[in-house]
């Protein structure tokens, strides 16, 4: 069957892969999908188009028979929050997260405030490529909807309600963020304001969504790194689009990796949360796999699933997961909401560092001195890509492999991952490598083997 959601919902460039039109169809298809008049809470970031993309879903809803309640410019997580807090029977999340400004999306949520799994999205694909919608009378449709306040509020108390908010405030860190122009201006702010943090915010126009830097990634922070130490700030956070993600910058202004400080935070959830149980994280094959053995010193295990905050919570749903992330800032914290969320990842960071002490790049200490690349490679052809991928296990079967998602080979000297986007294009490439000559070798010939491609 044809496929419409990608790795997280539904995404493509606007009025090329995402119009009006198709935003109605999927907002009808959702709307069948759900009972009769199903309670269906809506926001959207703050990219171009997004408004656009947002006002054809809530049609298309309505046209189906949902009651549509409007929640506007909110993070991700904010949504997800009231839709299981507020007795919804889901929500609709209009954003492209990290993609490309050229790019919107469509994210369907839950009752339980998760990320729709793949079973689900493939009823509702049924439905659209079907046509089969229900079409309901002129007097049966909801006419109206309707404004939905307190989701913001919801979510900043919620996040300051988990952790310990005396011993972060004793500290009074000094903190930068770049909310990328988009929706988390509302909350991070507010969020470290009510932590006693002094906030300098940076990036931070709601009319100005970026046509550059638009995804949380160290090439593209020199902003927050330079404002970092221009501060003389504790700690730096950007954000993505829709704000399920948290990267941050230490004191010197280095910005570090996703996967890294969630470790951080994962070894001070097992030491000091004690009210938390649980003997293992969930991470995707993006994670190095050395975190392993750093993890094993405190008792924690790891388990390994394909690229995609869905596969994370889906994992983690079986129990005794401490918490999950990526490598991409993305990280679950399961006693507050089973999705990502970038406000929850750095209040846990705060606590994390005024419960030892340290500043985070002393706590970063524990980790091995590698060089990191990740990078993508743009390609027309899905299929031969894939093919070439596959291919990658014979020609490197003297090392270990993991074939979860894509190809990862892991040896003494260097690791790396190969696999396709689920949203764009492209073949994503992420690698670590100690030894220079070897890591820019391997980076190069995986690079011709997909030129052209």
């Amino acid at each position: 069957m044809v496929k419409l959601f990608g790795t997280d919902g539904v995404r493509g460039v606007f009025n090329e892969d995402l119009d009006p039109e198709k935003a109605l169809k999927i907002g009808m298809a959702i709307a069948t999908y759900l009972p009769y008049r199903a309670k269906v809470l809506v926001g959207r970031d703050l990219r171009g188009g997004s408004y656009t993309i947002y006002s054809a879903v809530i049609s298309g809803l309505m046209s189906s028979g949902a009651d549509v309640y409007e929640a506007g410019e909110v993070p991700t997580p904010a949504l997800e929050l009231s839709v299981r807090d507020g007795g919804f029977d889901a929500g609709v999340m209009v954003t492209a997260s990290h993609n490309p400004p050229e790019y919107v999306g469509i994210k369907l949520v839950t009752k339980e405030g998760f990320e729709a799994p793949r079973w689900v999205e493939e009823e509702i694909e049924k439905i659209y490529f079907d046509l089969s919608f229900r079409r309901v009378s002129w007097s049966k449709v909801s006419e109206i909807s309707r404004s939905y306040t307190g989701v913001i509020e919801h979510y900043i108390n919620s996040i300051v309600d988990q952790v310990d908010v005396e011993k972060i405030r004793s500290k009074r860190y000094r903190v930068v963020v770049d909310p990328v122009n988009s929706v988390t201006y509302k909350t991070t702010p507010q969020i470290l304001r009510r932590l006693g943090a002094k906030v300098l915010t940076i990036n931070s126009d709601p009319s100005r969504f970026p046509s550059r830097n638009y995804e949380p990634t160290p090439e593209n922070l020199d902003d927050l790194s330079t404002a970092v130490k221009a501060f003389n700030a504790d700690l730096g956070v950007a954000h993505d689009g829709d704000g399920d993600r948290a990267i941050f910058a230490d004191s010197s202004g280095k910005v570090i990796w996703g996967d890294r400080t969630a470790v951080i935070i994962a070894i001070h959830i097992a030491k000091n949360r004690k009210h938390d149980k649980g003997d293992r994280v969930v991470t995707a094959v993006s994670s190095p796999p050395y975190i392993e053995d750093i993890l094993e010193e405190y008792g924690i295990k790891v388990s390994w699933v394909r690229v995609g905050a869905p596969s994370i919570a889906q994992e983690m749903l079986k129990g005794d997961a401490l918490c999950g992330f990526e490598e991409n800032g993305g990280f679950i914290y399961p006693r507050h909401l089973l999705v990502r969320d970038g406000g929850m990842k750095l209040a846990l960071m705060l606590e994390a560092l005024s419960y030892e002490n340290a500043s985070l790049d002393k706590l970063l200490a524990i980790f091995p001195k590698v060089e990191t690349v990740k990078t993508k490679i743009r390609i027309k052809d899905r299929d031969r890509a894939q093919k070439l991928i596959s291919g990658l296990v014979d020609r490197f079967a003297n090392y270990q492999v993991m074939t979860i998602d894509g190809v990862k080979i892991i040896s003494d000297e260097f690791w790396v991952l190969v696999r396709l986007s689920g949203t764009e294009p492209v073949v994503r490439i992420m690698m670590e490598y100690k030894d220079k000559n070897i890591g820019e070798k391997i980076l190069n010939d995986l690079r011709n083997m997909f030129m052209g491609v």
